[in-house]
C-alpha cells in the first residue's frame, strides 16, 4: 500500500471509492479485509467457507457505500455488514440449530467467564470452530460482536430464551474443551 493511501482517512477513502477510483477500493480493501476475514473464521467452519463469507460481505459493503453515514466508525459499519452476510449464508445453508430450552442449562457456570478472556486470539479461534454452528453463532454475537439476546433473537429468527441457552450451553463447551486440553 502506498504511503499516501496508507495515510488516508476513512471518509476521503470513502469519497474516493464512491467515484469509483479503483485504487482507492482497493486500499479499502486491503484495509478491512484482514479484520473482516477474523470475524467470518469466527462463523465459518472452514476457511473455505469463511473466505465465501468474506467476499460476499466485501461485496455488499461496496453496494451499500452510499449509504455509509460517516457517523460512527467505517470498520463497526463494515463489520456489520459482514456478519450480517455471515448469518445469512449460515441461515440459508440450515447450519444452526437452536432446539435448546433455557429451562435445560444450568447456570452453575461462574469461572469460564474469566478462562475465555485468558485465551489467545489463535486459540479462541481454533476452539470455536470445533463446537456446534449454533452455539458458536450465539456466542460470537453476544460475546465479541456485542448483541443484546434481542438482537440475537430478532436477527436469527429465535426466542430471547433460545438465544440465552445457546450462549450458556456455548460456554460450557468451551469451558470443557479448554479444561480438556489443559489451555490454562
Amino acid at each position: 500500500m502506498r504511503e499516501e493511501n496508507r495515510n488516508m482517512s476513512d471518509d476521503e477513502l470513502v469519497g474516493l471509492c464512491l467515484k469509483n477510483d479503483v485504487r482507492s477500493q482497493k486500499v479499502l480493501f486491503q484495509r478491512f479485509a484482514p479484520k473482516m476475514m477474523g470475524v467470518c473464521l469466527r462463523y465459518a467452519n472452514s476457511s473455505m467457507e469463511a473466505e465465501d463469507m468474506l467476499q460476499e460481505g466485501l461485496i455488499k459493503v461496496f453496494e451499500k457505500l452510499k449509504m455509509y453515514s460517516g457517523k460512527g466508525s467505517l470498520e463497526g459499519w463494515i463489520r456489520r455488514i459482514v456478519v450480517n452476510t455471515a448469518l445469512d449464508i449460515l441461515r440459508k445453508n440450515k447450519k444452526m440449530k437452536f432446539n435448546t430450552s433455557i429451562d435445560e442449562v444450568e447456570y452453575s457456570l461462574k469461572k469460564e467467564q474469566y478462562i475465555i478472556e485468558e485465551l489467545t486470539a489463535n486459540d479462541l479461534m481454533k476452539i470455536l470452530q470445533t463446537i456446534p454452528v449454533g452455539y458458536r453463532t450465539v456466542f460470537n454475537m453476544y460475546a465479541i460482536e456485542g448483541f443484546s439476546h434481542k438482537e440475537i433473537a430478532e436477527e436469527l429468527g429465535v426466542s430471547v430464551s433460545t438465544s440465552k441457552s445457546q450462549l450458556s450451553r456455548a460456554r460450557v463447551v468451551l469451558k470443557g474443551i479448554i479444561e480438556k486440553n489443559d489451555l490454562i
